[in-house]
């Protein structure tokens, strides 16, 4: 097994689509501050432009209705009413302001998006593409992979079993059992042997220890390699029932190593009786 190769995968439908929805926002997001970024939309423009277009017409009408009243109004007062030459003049004042709305309203569009909408839709959308990467680094963690090249050990959950950060449940012991137990490349094994407290004075010193291991239901004596004590003295723990079985015998661990090619057939977790003695 080399590094990057997938592991176990965690249910993700929940977060996959959270992904998806937070991808899809921040898409939605950026396609609006494209949209602002782009105005004045050139049909927009157009329609504005119409308008003032109408608006300086309708004045006009309204101002050759007026001089037209007022001419006459002058030329013979009896010949139009009073009212009907201010009812002129205020249709006029209202085509004079539609102008200027309409003047304003084209000023607008050219403009374009305001400075501060623009602003505000970019840390709108920095946001949502903030949460679609947090979320998809979120997603990336429901697939376990190899962090190192090394060896599977053994697989304590099938599909569909429920784990927990304890482990997988094991049926058989009754306890909470590690989803998958790994090792690195088994070129080399290490094995480690608990001395008896009583016999920790006799060990040799460093530089002169030398080790051998005998397989059980063999004659086979492998040469081991010592690698280092590891010097804290604790309670042995037997095989079964280990977080709550008394036991008074303290032991000091000691590790070895041999090189897996001189012995092919034998596996970690394996027990070996262990030979200490000095050059």
């Amino acid at each position: 097994m080399v590094a990057g190769t997938p592991l176990l995968s965690l249910d993700d439908s929940v977060q996959r689509a959270t992904t998806e929805q937070l991808r899809l926002q921040a898409q939605a997001a950026l396609e609006l501050l494209n949209e602002l970024k782009a105005q004045p939309r050139k049909e927009t423009l157009e329609i504005a432009r119409a308008q003032l277009v109408q608006a300086e017409a309708n004045q006009q009408v309204a101002q050759d209705q007026y001089e037209k009243r007022q001419a006459a109004f002058q030329f013979d007062a009896k010949s139009i009413s009073k009212d009907a030459l201010d009812t002129a003049f205020n249709v006029l004042t209202q085509a004079r302001a539609a102008t200027e709305v309409a003047k304003r309203q084209l000023a607008l569009t050219q403009a374009g998006a305001w400075s501060y909408d623009i602003r505000a839709q970019e840390s709108q959308y920095r946001a949502l593409e903030q949460s679609h990467l947090a979320a998809q680094a979120q997603l990336g963690k429901y697939q376990l992979k190899a962090q190192r090249d090394g060896v599977v050990l053994a697989v304590n959950a099938s599909p569909g079993t429920f784990v927990s950060s304890t482990g997988a449940f094991d049926a058989y012991s009754q306890g909470q059992l590690p989803a998958m137990v790994m090792s690195a490349p088994q070129d080399e094994l290490a094995v480690r042997c608990y001395v008896d407290e009583i016999l920790v004075s006799r060990l040799p010193e460093a530089s002169k220890i030398v080790a051998e291991m005998t397989l059980r239901g063999t004659e086979r004596k492998v040469p081991l390699q010592f690698v280092r004590v590891q010097p804290y003295v604790s309670p042995k723990l037997e095989l079964s029932n280990q977080r709550q079985e008394r036991v008074d015998l303290r032991v000091l661990p000691v590790i070895f190593k041999f090189s897996k090619k001189d012995v092919p057939a034998v596996y970690p977790g394996q027990l070996v009786d262990v030979y200490i003695g000095q050059k």
